[in-house]
This record gives structure tokens, C-alpha cells and sequence, in this order.
């Protein structure tokens, strides 16, 4: 662990690292691995502004963001609520608990080398929520799968207080893709489609509806269990999910599939609202949002929890149509690679 916080950064050369200028950002940090590439940018939020293979960028990241940096003293039209961070984002929940933390959100963090293809960024110390984020990057090894990315966000409790918060990744992907969601049949879902819609009820206000229909969401059977394909854009943008799977995909319109795996815990508490494992967000236009949650971790002060998520980007054929989705085929890809 690092004890450093807040402004400067530190970077240095290392085999697969180098010091780039990025997005309207000077001073990232770029892991290269053959035809794979990873930019770590610490300047608004500690993002990945770039995860690549052969020169494409599977993330969504807004142009009109190139450079931006929070100013904590801006008017908050300006500043924490004026800018939503595309790219790469993690965060931490549950969603509608956790206090503003702009600090972590959008502050300026540390970056640096700590090995041969690795980074790491560290943010400042937030008062809101007690917490300090490390975040290290490992990409893989010539000869190996390149892009594999081993991320890993560890939480620290630097307050004076008992903490009870939990991982939450938010990145962005390029929108018009197809997502799949593995469903598992033990522990069974709580959920009679497999899934849960974020909406509003007419007099209520926000609300979760437990038995969504949507034609734009498929269930498949396959010889190795069902899946969920989010095709298209569904009727409310936010899709909650308690597989244990471990894992989602994301096809991408560019022949490119974007792989995630990362732990499940059946006995532990999940503090999001649904109590969800993952999340699918897809709005109309611009991007998809892909989001392993972790448990609850709770933190007296001095302790702290790491949770990994493993990327890899994948060649893969987009189809015409989602109907002519092979998905057989498709997770016999993913699962040769798990």
C-alpha cells in the first residue's frame, strides 16, 4: 500500500510502460503489450481513457471532455454536476447511498509504474465517505492474451469511522453493441426473468420492476446454461442482474468482444437496492455502461478491501442481426478463454 495523496504524479519508464499525452491530458500513463494498449489517465477521476486492441478503443470517450479537470471551487453547474467523466470509470456504492464524493469522482489523483506493463493510481483522501482508492493495472504478457487487464481496486478506511461500502465499476463502452449476461441456475435468481429494469412508477416515483417485458432482451438456451441478450436499446436504460456467473460480455459493432470476469460471493451481503451483482446500463445513444458490483465491505478504520475485475478483448464477428448470434459459439469463446 501507498501512503501519498492528491497532486503531482510520479512517472517512469519500465518494460511495456511509457509516459503519453492523452485526450487533452498530459502525463498519462500508457501499458503496451503487443497489439494491446491501456492509457491511464489520473487527472479526473483516475479513469483508463483507453483500452485497445489493433488500434481500436473498445471505451466510450466524450471529446468534448478532452482536458477537463474538476475545480472544486467552480459553481457546482461547473463543476461536480456540469461533467459526467466518460472512458474507463469504477466507482464505489451502493448507488443511492453512498454521499457526492467528488474527491474520488472527478479530483485530480497519483499515477505511477510499479512493474513491467503494470500502473497504479491513487486518489485523494475523501472526507464523505472515508475512503482512499488504489487502483493497479496489470496488462498481459507478450505471448500470453495481450489485452488481458487484471484491475484491481483496493479500498482503504482512512477515517475515523466503521465504513460499509462496495465496488462498483461504471465503465463505458461504445454504444450499439449486443451484451450478454450469463444466468445460473444455483444460487436461483430472485428474479423471475433473470433480470430487474430501473424505471419510475407514475405516483411513486423511482421504482424496479421485478418482471420487465422488452423485445429487445432475448433469452437463450444453450447446452451450457441461458443466456440474456440485450440487443438494443430497451425501454429503461438500466438493467440489474444477480448471476454468479462471474462474468458479462459486450459485442461490439467493430468485430470485438468485450470480456469481464470478476468474483461472486452467494453467502455475502450485496448493499445495492436490488442486492444485484452486475448491472447493464444502455441509453439511447453514445455508450453502454458495464458494471460488476462487489459486496459489502465493511471497513473499520485502518482496513481495507480489494476487488479484481479481469478484462480481455476479444476478435469477434458482429452479426447482421442479433437473431443470427451464434451464441453457442459465442461462449464456447468466452469460456475457452476463462
Amino acid at each position: 500500500m501507498i501512503d501519498r495523496t492528491g497532486g503531482g504524479e510520479k512517472i517512469d519508464r519500465a518494460g511495456g510502460v511509457r509516459p503519453v499525452s492523452h485526450a487533452g491530458y498530459e502525463g498519462c500513463l500508457a501499458l503496451e503489450s503487443g497489439e494491446a494498449r491501456v492509457v491511464l489517465g489520473p487527472h479526473a477521476g483516475g479513469r483508463v481513457l483507453e483500452y485497445s486492441w489493433k488500434g481500436e478503443n473498445a471505451l466510450f470517450l466524450d471529446p468534448a471532455q478532452g482536458g477537463w479537470t474538476w475545480q472544486p471551487d467552480a459553481p457546482r453547474a461547473e463543476g461536480e454536476r456540469g461533467v459526467n467523466p466518460s472512458g474507463g470509470r469504477c466507482d464505489i456504492g451502493p448507488e443511492h447511498v453512498v454521499p457526492r464524493r467528488p474527491a474520488l469522482w472527478l479530483g485530480a489523483w497519483t499515477v505511477e509504474t510499479v512493474g513491467s506493463r503494470s500502473g497504479r493510481m491513487t486518489s485523494q483522501d475523501d472526507p464523505s465517505t472515508g475512503m482512499r482508492l488504489v487502483r493497479d493495472f496489470q496488462l498481459g504478457e507478450e505471448g500470453s492474451h495481450q489485452s488481458h487487464l487484471r484491475f484491481t481496486q483496493t479500498m482503504v478506511n482512512v477515517s475515523d469511522r466503521t465504513t460499509e461500502w462496495c465496488h462498483w465499476s461504471r465503465t463505458f463502452a461504445r454504444h450499439g453493441g449486443i451484451g450478454i449476461m450469463p444466468l445460473t441456475e444455483r444460487p436461483m435468481s430472485r428474479f423471475p426473468r433473470g433480470y430487474v429494469m430501473y424505471g419510475a412508477a407514475e405516483g411513486v416515483g423511482p421504482a424496479i420492476g421485478f418482471r420487465p417485458e422488452d423485445p429487445n432482451i432475448i433469452r437463450k438456451a444453450t447446452s451450457r446454461g441461458d443466456f440474456l441478450l440485450i440487443t438494443g436499446v430497451p425501454r429503461n436504460a438500466k438493467l440489474g442482474f444477480d448471476s454468479y456467473a462471474g462474468w458479462l460480455a459486450y459485442l461490439l459493432p467493430g468485430d470485438l468482444l468485450f470480456l469481464k470476469r470478476f468474483p461472486v460471493f452467494p453467502d455475502r451481503v450485496y448493499n445495492e437496492v436490488a442486492g444485484i451483482t452486475s448491472c447493464i446500463y444502455y441509453p439511447r445513444e453514445r455508450f453502454v455502461e458495464l458494471e460488476p458490483i462487489g459486496p459489502r465491505e465493511t471497513l473499520a478504520p485502518g482496513e481495507q478491501a480489494s476487488f479484481t475485475e479481469e478484462w480481455w478483448l476479444l476478435p469477434y464477428r458482429f452479426p447482421g442481426t442479433a437473431g443470427e448470434l451464434d451464441v453457442e459459439e459465442l461462449v464456447a469463446r468466452v469460456l475457452d478463454v476463462l
